[in-house]
């Protein structure tokens, strides 16, 4: 177990993950470190230090004694961490997209699934044709949704691709006719061809379960429209990604991966600022284990100084865990997943049921509010 920063040789890599969410006034300044300038606080971190060959090791320590050994432990090991501190304290900017609309991160947004296709894993062909895709996308916004996600290509374990010009016939009418909307729209796709004209038609966030990197034309397109850009970890393909999955270690390996796309993005042109990273439950992940594992560690991908998506929706370690088989009936184990998730730093809660995630948002935002805190009105 990792007791003391002096402990960890240079050539190692160092990951943070802060632990220990409490209101602000709690803890001071010193003992404790303050998430992204929202008054929230963490009052410590798991340290993992892992070396370049196989193993990880861990362990627990206060701020207190972290802000201590920084200053005896390796230039290295102090740069890096550093690094990750400021990430994680560095208060997330609104972001405003070509569409001119803003998102605001002074609370967790709610991204609201629409899918415009015949086979998605929980409501495929329920809106595939304009009409009832308009008709849900609005009964979302009107339920508090900062955000659309729209998208005509099923990436469900075993899903084959669609497409692109299909693909595109199912989302192009859906984002014309919710384009003078207020509500944000997102277009959730992996191809090229449909991320153009879905900005052209009015979205403002290209949602990527491949962090742009099935289409070799798509970090072009990004970078040149300004959109903002989520780019998901998943390991492998929709259509073999849950044959066997594998991982050395799955916090810190997609950590890595996230952090690599976000250096490539950034070095194709697309703006820092502009980035929103997701760790991708259910995407070539072990059902239980990995996506628990990601929820529980969130707060690790905060120290890249990015706003953080989580889909965990309905998802089928959600139906391992309580016994529901019904994804449609998953309500309950979503919004606890999506409570746990804001507990860990969640910016953004992609969810199919917007109204219920709303009111648990409120109440997970007044838990922590310290306006309220204590009994004090």
């Amino acid at each position: 177990m990792l007791t003391n920063l002096r402990e960890i040789p240079d050539g190692f890599e160092v990951y943070l993950r802060p632990v220990g969410r409490v209101s602000a006034g709690h803890l001071d300044s010193n003992l404790s470190l303050e998430f992204a300038g929202t008054g929230v606080r963490y009052s410590g971190a798991v340290v993992y230090a892992r070396p370049p060959s196989a193993g990880v090791c861990a362990g627990y320590l206060s701020f207190e004694t972290l802000y201590s050994q920084m200053q005896n432990c390796s230039l290295e090991v102090s740069t890096s961490l550093r690094k990750q501190l400021d990430g994680f304290a560095l208060p997330r900017a609104p972001l405003t997209m070509n569409s001119g609309k803003t998102l605001a991160f002074a609370k967790p947004l709610v991204m609201g699934v629409l899918n415009v296709t015949p086979d998605s894993f929980s409501d495929g062909g329920q809106f595939l044709d304009t009409t009832s895709a308009v008709r849900r996308a609005r009964t979302m916004a009107a339920a508090g949704a900062d955000i659309i996600d729209i998208g005509g290509e099923s990436t469900r374990p075993g899903a084959t691709p669609v497409w692109e010009g299909e693909e595109a016939e199912r989302v192009i009418p859906v984002i014309e006719a919710m384009a003078d909307e207020p509500v944000a729209l997102s277009v959730d796709t992996r191809n090229s061809f449909v991320m153009d004209k879905a900005l052209s038609a009015g979205a403002g966030i290209i949602n990527d379960v491949s962090a742009l990197s099935h289409d070799p034309d798509s970090m072009a397109v990004a970078a040149k429209s300004g959109a903002l850009v989520v780019l998901m970890h998943a390991q492998g393909d929709p259509e073999t990604m849950q044959d066997n999955p594998d991982y050395d270690h799955v916090l810190l390996d997609v950590y890595d991966y996230l952090s690599a796309r976000f250096d490539a993005c950034v070095a194709a042109g697309i703006a820092a600022d502009r980035i929103i990273l997701d760790p991708g439950i259910g995407f070539g992940k072990r059902v239980v284990q990995d996506n628990i594992a990601l929820i529980n560690g969130l707060a690790l991908f905060q120290t890249l100084g990015c706003p953080v998506l989580l889909g965990a929706s309905r998802k089928r370690f959600i139906g391992a865990v309580t016994g529901v088989g019904d994804a449609r009936k998953r309500v309950i184990g979503s919004i606890v997943a999506a409570a746990k998730g804001i507990e860990n730093g969640a910016n953004i809660l992609r969810v199919h049921d917007v109204a219920q995630t709303v009111e648990a948002v409120k109440m997970v935002q007044a838990f922590t509010d310290a306006s309220v805190m204590d009994g004090v009105v």
